[in-house]
């Protein structure tokens, strides 16, 4: 196979921004690629039913093969994507080319292309999409690569990372889409976060009563000490008068 405009380092412009059809192609030879790399690169057939197939994709669509091939000539002018022709010459296949345009690690590169199917998503539900594709054991884990890519303005978030119910979404959208998340009020979510675990508090309240009913036992040793000297006093009073 001999592939047809490898792209260089300095050949295009970064990418900042892709159409929907654009994001949409580019994820599916991406997932392909790593998830069934027998059938890799794809044929135009092949890439339209893996942008149109149900599952792992949202929102579901119904590209024409039209459609698709438009979408991959626009990712070759960017760089992204690329023609190889067969030895047999009988079709034309087509693969893309984000490791060259992308300062992606295999972790990062399964992240963005679950970002890139299916949009926004919980940060455990990528987590276990992106695993698809990429061994992601923790969140942890998930949350020290999402913070590479959002230094880098690749990912935007509703929430400070350390938190648990964030959602992560790519940053990749046109404007006019109007898909900007709007930060929201973790503040208590950081609190519980930042607080000692239900269980040591709990502990704490445990101990505390403890003490305080030992402290009631012996004040009530002390007092019933004195009422018993006063008692012994009052008896030996009481003796000595008769």
């Amino acid at each position: 196979m001999s592939d047809v405009n490898l792209p260089t380092d300095d050949q295009f412009p970064p990418v900042k921004v892709l159409s929907k059809s654009q994001r949409r192609v580019l994820g599916v030879l991406i997932e392909k690629g790593i998830t069934t790399p027998e059938y890799y690169p794809l044929t135009l057939k092949a890439l339209t039913t893996g942008c149109n197939q149900k599952n792992n994709r949202s929102p579901l669509s119904e590209y024409s093969e039209d459609d698709v091939l438009r979408a991959v000539d626009q990712l070759r002018e960017l760089g992204l994507a690329a023609v190889v022709h067969t030895e047999s010459g009988r079709s034309e296949r087509y693969r893309h080319y984000v490791r060259k345009r992308f300062p992606f690690n295999e972790a990062q590169l399964a992240i963005m292309t679950e970002l890139w199917l299916r949009g926004r998503q919980s940060a455990g539900d990528l987590r276990t999409r992106a695993s698809r594709m990429h061994d992601i054991p923790t969140l942890e884990q998930l949350r020290d690569e999402l913070k590479v890519l959002q230094s880098q303005g690749y990912i935007q978030t509703n929430g400070p990372l350390e938190v648990r119910g964030i959602e992560v979404d790519h940053n990749f959208y046109k404007p006019d889409e109007g898909k900007t998340l709007v930060v929201g009020d973790f503040s208590s979510a950081r609190e519980e976060a930042n607080s000692p675990p239900r269980t040591t508090l709990a502990a704490s309240a445990s101990d505390s009563r403890i003490a305080s009913l030992e402290q009631s036992v012996a004040d009530l040793a002390a007092q019933l000490s004195q009422l018993s000297e006063r008692f012994e006093a009052l008896r030996r009073e009481l003796g000595a008068s008769v």
